[in-house]
């Protein structure tokens, strides 16, 4: 069929995967009742499975179908097989490089994710959007379990298409005549009215009464929303519900008038569509989520494999339509359909309504109901493509692109999912470059300081760490490097929005203060042992400080160990993930403990360590604390005070120092300094810097001889200064 060539020549560009994988699962595994596998069609990369040489099934590989990445930046590589009614008969995982996987979460429960696919109906998924089905989510792996979910169902539903599998249309229909939206000019347009456009279709609606709604929910069998149902009598109206795409010029312009009409197109970007919903009776289409979550939770626009559901920044209110003959409605709104989401104005789509029912305190039940549209044919034109272009490498290159909008697609998709995980950081992180900035007025009182520092480094380990699992990683490092050399792709590091929020900030911060501000505020590691060293002190565990001459030789331990991974990475980056389990990350943060004995008393030691020794493990051995501290010197500022009294002959600061980054000399060393800002709280101590004390003395002795207050104002530890006391009582 047409769709299979044209499919069959945009994959030729690579050559298919799926021949080195057919030996890691038996054909059975993938569609059971097979017993060998057949060709590999010439079509479209797909092996026929076979049973007494008839074919019961089609085995293919996802990464040959869709490019979806994810953390490591490569496709993750899963066996499928698919029957002829389009029913998933089998997944099998069998290469990936996810680092979370692979040094981190077991890779049994991933493997029992993919394995409940088998039975995946994709004429529901291609009706729904690819959204049919419940998204079984792995704690710790999200962002994996959503990649490997988005490739199983793009991948099979391509398949499905291209094969015909169970009535399912080819997807690549534009090989014949396709069809675009008229854009006259402005002398052109008509201007209708409401009863025109209701009659020809320009305008669609779903009315349904609150008899109708019972019936619907009484079809479920479900007997607590049986219990529950609407009240009023069955003829009064639940909603009446109309739609129409206003983006079209003529049906905008009659709608919306056009005044209103030219402030929809200024507000649309290139390729953006709008449509208009209207709606009345006892149930709203918006509800009252989106108040809270930006989302409107009860309709979604669907057309085809798309589905596109809508936010606040999507959503515009109108105020009255123009068109005098229009019924009354209670809500008008405008929504926005973004130009990457996949969706053709041109060709039939539906907006699917979500009619829900409480049947709890807290639980609820929903059916939905769909609101079918089709632009008339007037307002569009047929084009004519000739299928013998498809070798035109300009139109391959189209075709093959579609690959990158779904990935740009899946990883806003994530982004709108941790919403409220990137609010709460991204106002950490304004909270914390404002301490930076403030850092003298922050640090006056030592009190304060301190708590303020415990309460952050707590937020990072329980908010950020246990709970987002935002622990950076050297790992993230390599795979950056790997991916700059081959084939990059911002869309790959969108994939956890946390953890690409907190590179950006470390970039920023490395420009201004440093390493420091990562490694000792916002790592969830160091915040543990942090954290432990300060219950071990209350504890009056003993603390130990290595002489400064074997301190010093330790340091370059960690930065050994980055250079031996990022050596090995060059070679093979998956050898070099599992080298960098020298990082306890995985096991304390990430899997929160949840792993084998060694992994446990590996960090274990490290944590014991740094009861003893603070931040034993960020000191010595820590290989992203190195990597950072590399970029780190092309800092442009340095914000740490010092007198010149420092180190000589006062040695305070560099006795106090959490971490040993200050020489003996005096010199803070920024390669180590974890930014703790404990030595400029000293600097302003008129009660421990010798310097300061000095200051503060003098200023009392002026005072007494000027007949002032004999007790100048607290110092920096927010004490009372010791009083300076005078033989002479000063006179009147």
């Amino acid at each position: 069929m047409i769709a299979s060539l044209l499919f069959g020549v945009v994959v030729a560009q690579a050559e298919p995967q799926i021949m080195k994988f057919l030996d890691m699962a038996a054909v059975g595994e993938i569609v059971p009742g097979a017993t060998q596998y057949g060709q590999l069609r010439a079509d479209i990369p797909v092996v026929e499975a076979l049973r007494d040489g008839k074919v019961v099934g089609y085995v293919f590989l996802t990464s040959d179908f869709v490019t979806t990445t994810g953390y490591s930046g490569k496709p993750i590589h899963t066996l499928m097989g698919v029957d002829e009614t389009a029913t998933v008969t089998g997944v099998r995982l069998v290469k990936h490089s996810e680092p979370i996987v692979l040094i981190g979460i077991p890779e049994a429960k991933i493997t029992a994710v993919t394995e409940k696919y088998a039975g995946l109906d994709l004429i529901a998924e291609a009706a729904a959007g690819g959204s049919a089905h419940d998204l079984d989510i792995v704690s710790g792996a999200t962002v994996t379990i959503i990649v490997i979910d988005d490739s199983i169902v793009r991948a099979g539903l391509k398949v499905a298409r291209s094969l015909g599998l169970g009535g399912l249309e080819p997807e690549l229909a534009s090989a014949g005549p396709t069809k675009r939206i008229v854009l006259p000019g402005d002398d052109e347009v008509t201007i209708y009215d409401w009863q025109t456009l209701a009659g020809d279709g320009s305008i669609r609606s779903l009315r349904l009464d609150i008899g109708q709604v019972n019936s619907a929910f009484e079809e479920t069998g479900d007997a607590r929303a049986i219990k529950r149902p609407e009240k009023g009598e069955p003829d009064d109206t639940f909603i009446d519900m109309h739609m129409a795409l206003v983006s079209a010029p003529e049906i905008g312009r009659t709608l919306l008038g056009d005044e209103e009409y030219a402030q929809l197109q200024a507000w649309l970007k290139e390729g953006e569509q709008a449509i208009l919903v209207l709606g009345r009776g006892k149930y709203s289409f918006k509800g009252s989520g989106y108040v809270r979550g930006g989302i409107f939770d009860r309709i979604q626009l669907i057309q085809g494999d798309t589905a596109v559901r809508f936010h606040d920044k999507q959503h515009r209110r109108l105020g009255r339509l123009a068109t005098d003959d229009a019924p009354s409605f209670t809500e008008l709104d405008i929504f926005k359909v973004p130009a990457d989401s996949g969706f053709d104005p041109a060709e039939p789509f539906r907006l699917q309504l979500l009619v829900q029912r409480a049947v709890g305190a807290i639980e609820k039940t929903f059916i939905t109901f769909d609101l079918g549209y089709r632009i008339p044919d007037r307002y569009t034109e047929k084009l004519a493509i000739d299928t013998a272009g498809v070798s035109n490498p300009e139109i391959r290159s189209e075709v093959a692109v579609s690959d990158t909008s779904e990935l740009s697609h899946l990883w806003k998709r994530i982004w709108l999912q941790k919403r409220f995980e990137v609010i709460v950081l991204m106002a950490a992180l304004i909270l914390l470059t404002g301490v930076f900035f403030f850092q003298m007025q922050v640090t006056r009182h030592e009190r304060f300081t301190y708590w303020f520092r415990m309460g952050f480094l707590s937020f990072t380990l329980v908010g950020l760490g246990w709970y987002a699992n935002g622990q950076l990683s050297v790992v993230n490092i390599l795979a950056f490097f790997s991916a700059v050399t081959t084939d990059f792709s911002w869309s790959s590091f969108l994939m956890d929005p946390l953890i690409f929020i907190l590179w950006f900030s470390v970039a920023a911060s490395l420009l201004f203060w440093g390493r420091g501000v990562f490694c000792g505020w916002l790592c969830p590691f160091g915040a543990l042992q942090e954290l432990t060293n300060q219950i071990a002190r209350f504890f009056k565990v003993p603390q130990y400080t290595l002489p400064w001459g074997l301190h010093e030789r330790l340091w370059p331990i960690k930065y050994m160990i980055f250079l031996g991974l990022f050596g090995v990475s060059l070679y093979s980056l998956e050898m070099a993930e599992r080298f960098a389990e020298v990082e306890p990350f995985k096991t304390a943060i990430i899997l929160k403990f949840q792993r084998g004995w060694p992994y446990i008393l590996f960090v274990v030691v490290l944590l014991g360590a740094g009861l003893f020794i603070e931040r034993f493990y960020c000191r010595y051995l820590c290989p992203l604390g190195a990597a950072l501290a590399i970029p780190a010197r092309l800092r442009m500022f340095d914000w740490l005070k010092r007198y010149k009294e420092c180190g000589d002959p006062c040695q305070r600061c560099a006795k106090e120092c959490p971490v040993q980054a200050i020489h003996p000399e005096g010199n803070i060393n920024p390669n180590e300094c974890v930014q703790c800002l404990h030595c400029q709280v000293l600097y302003q101590s008129a009660t421990k810097c010798p310097v300061c004390i000095k200051k503060e003395s003098k200023r009392a002795k002026f005072r007494i001889r000027n007949g002032l207050d004999p007790i100048p104002p607290s110092g920096g530890t927010g004490q009372p200064l010791p009083q300076v006391t005078s033989t002479t009582q000063p006179s009147n």
